[in-house]
């Protein structure tokens, strides 16, 4: 029985996984096939290997530069979130007062905020700060959107690891400044892990602060452009639109790939420990 058990079970889990996988399958098989094969002529399963449809893609689309201006954003932000939200973790944690505990909460509050609803008065903040329209306005934007998660994984994390190792830095003549950037931020590469794939994804393929702040074309980033380019065709000419579609997730895939080892171990660890 419990055999039958197991291989139910492996059973629903290739099913699962296959049904998670099928929208990819036949987003790459779209993107391999001519412009004049119709998907359900033949063996829909097997492309027809036109690779052309990717050079055509990318020329058309001005992808690349889209994937440069998404980059940017999804670097710099990721690096606020990184370096604050650690470091607002690190003094929730350690530094236990009222205050301290009512900041967490505000940003425990934070993250039940939809962050669509505050694009309107953010809006007006940008144009004061003339961030419309820029890379860096709208790094900060997305930043400040994901610092509240952030915080509360790296708090959990923290908590879990042993203050002696702060003592011992302390008494070394370690300011804590320097306790923070040279003993805790170096032991919080998994919980970094989690918070960069959680929130690099989302900032990456994030549309709709984009349309707000992002008006101009050169400004725009990767679901921006690929909006605007499908538009063109109207559904006309899939075997191109699928291949700039491929186009733009490669980047996302690596980075998860990269990253995903650690991403359990940084959301579990604090939970578990802390």
């Amino acid at each position: 029985m419990k055999k039958i058990l197991v291989v139910l079970r492996y059973v629903v889990i290739v099913l699962i996984s296959m049904l998670c996988l099928a929208p990819f399958g036949i987003l790459l098989i779209l993107s391999l096939n001519t412009p004049q094969r119709n998907f359900y002529e033949g063996n829909m399963f097997i492309p027809d290997f036109y690779f052309r449809n990717f050079s055509d893609g990318w020329k058309q689309s001005q992808i690349g530069h889209a994937m440069l201006n998404s980059g940017i954003i999804t670097a710099g932000a990721l690096v606020l979130i990184v370096i604050l939200g650690a470091m607002a973790g690190y003094a929730v944690a350690r530094c236990g007062n009222k205050f301290n505990r009512m900041v967490y909460l505000i940003f425990l509050c934070c993250m039940m905020v939809p962050g669509i609803i505050n694009t309107v008065p953010l809006y007006g903040l940008m144009i004061k700060l003339h961030a419309v329209n820029t890379l860096w306005g709208m790094a900060c934007v997305c930043a400040t959107l994901a610092i509240p998660q952030a915080v509360f994984v790296f708090t959990g994390f923290i908590k879990a690891l042993p203050k002696e190792l702060e003592e011992a830095a302390v008494i070394d003549g370690c300011s804590n400044v320097q306790v923070f950037f040279r003993i805790i931020l170096p032991l919080l590469k998994p919980s970094v892990s989690a918070v960069v794939i959680l929130n690099g994804f989302g900032i990456w393929n994030n549309y709709a602060q984009a349309a707000f702040f992002l008006q101009e074309r050169a400004k725009h980033n990767v679901p921006q452009a690929l909006s605007i380019y499908f538009q063109q065709f109207a559904g006309a000419k899939w075997n191109i639109m699928a291949s700039t579609a491929v186009i733009a997730i490669v980047p996302v895939v690596i980075a998860f790939l990269l990253f995903q080892k650690n991403l359990m171990r940084g959301l579990t660890d604090g939970a578990l420990k802390g």
